[in-house]
């Protein structure tokens, strides 16, 4: 008998401490009681009543990523692409996620192609390669819209990789290339052009500067003529005054020794010789200075006798 007890003692024991559960950091456990929702455990320690609830399902509320492989899209313009989708999601609600839908991961990748399809089949194959954030912000919003009622929230939706058709990806790598070699070209006859008008200008900054020297070299030239003028005209002036007042000097020494009327005469001959100095044809002598020139003629004939 006290063996039976000790043995239900520890089958109690053992029930008792199986119904304890301790949930961990962002992790929820769905409780259901005698087949129906009971709560949803949090952070914790929680116990249950042995063989009326049990764990309906373990849910973890970290955010979590699909990553489906790739699947064949038609575009608007009728191209056959490969497509692969990454999704990142957060479970909000355990409850509508262990209730709202049956597999609930194979429902997000259904989800997620059909949208896809509906998404690319409305744009053309230029459009699809260029609008990976339209496409995404369209994806995330239908997705999220439709998972609520899941308990599922879509955070981000992303085109990992969008692959052509092999021909028309030689298509557009020759297009691209023609691309580049256009833009090349263009910045060719740009650098050519902008190198054409930096030579021009410089040549005219070149021409204007030149004119400006020799402008100026012509100014200095003219001022130096000009200054060699005048003071060649100073000179002259000089001589002239240097001349006069020797001559005025000479005259008022004359005076003073109070010459007689031949000297004064014998001084005009001088000055008639210094007016001729070869120069002359004709010169014209007062009759009163012709005495005296036949004198000066006589004394001149008898020293050379």
């Amino acid at each position: 008998m006290g063996i039976i007890i000790l043995i239900i003692v520890v089958v109690a024991f053992i029930i008792a401490i199986s119904s304890i559960s301790v949930v961990q950091q962002s992790r929820a456990y769905v409780i259901e009681r005698l087949g129906a929702f009971h709560c949803v455990w949090g952070v914790g320690l929680h116990f249950r009543i042995p063989f009326l609830d049990r764990i309906a399902r373990r849910v973890s509320l970290k955010e979590q990523v699909l990553d489906y492989p790739p699947q064949p899209v038609i575009t608007k313009d009728n191209v056959t692409m490969q497509i692969d989708t990454v999704v990142y999601f957060q479970i909000t609600d355990p409850k509508l996620y262990c209730y709202g839908v049956e597999q609930p991961m194979m429902a997000m990748e259904t989800l997620t192609a059909t949208t896809l399809r509906n998404i690319i089949g409305d744009l053309e194959l230029d459009q699809t390669l260029t609008s990976r954030d339209v496409v995404n912000t369209k994806m995330r919003a239908i997705l999220d819209e439709a998972t609520d009622p899941w308990g599922i929230k879509v955070n981000r939706v992303e085109l990992k990789n969008i692959l052509p058709p092999a021909d028309i990806q030689s298509s557009m790598e020759k297009q691209m290339k023609a691309e580049r070699d256009r833009r090349q070209s263009i910045l060719q006859a740009e650098g050519q052009k902008k190198s054409a008008i930096l030579i021009a200008e410089g040549e005219k900054e070149s021409a204007i500067l030149r004119a400006s020297a020799e402008k100026e070299a012509a100014i200095l030239r003219a001022e130096a003529e000009r200054q060699s003028a005048i003071l060649k005209a100073e000179g002259e002036a000089e001589a002239i005054r240097q001349v006069q007042q020797a001559l005025a000097d000479s005259l008022e020494m004359l005076n003073q020794k109070a010459p007689n009327e031949q000297v004064i005469k014998l001084k005009s001959i001088e000055a008639m010789q210094k007016v001729a100095d070869g120069k002359a044809t004709k010169i014209i002598i007062p009759s009163e200075m012709q005495g005296l020139v036949g004198m000066a003629n006589g004394i001149v004939e008898g020293i050379k006798n």
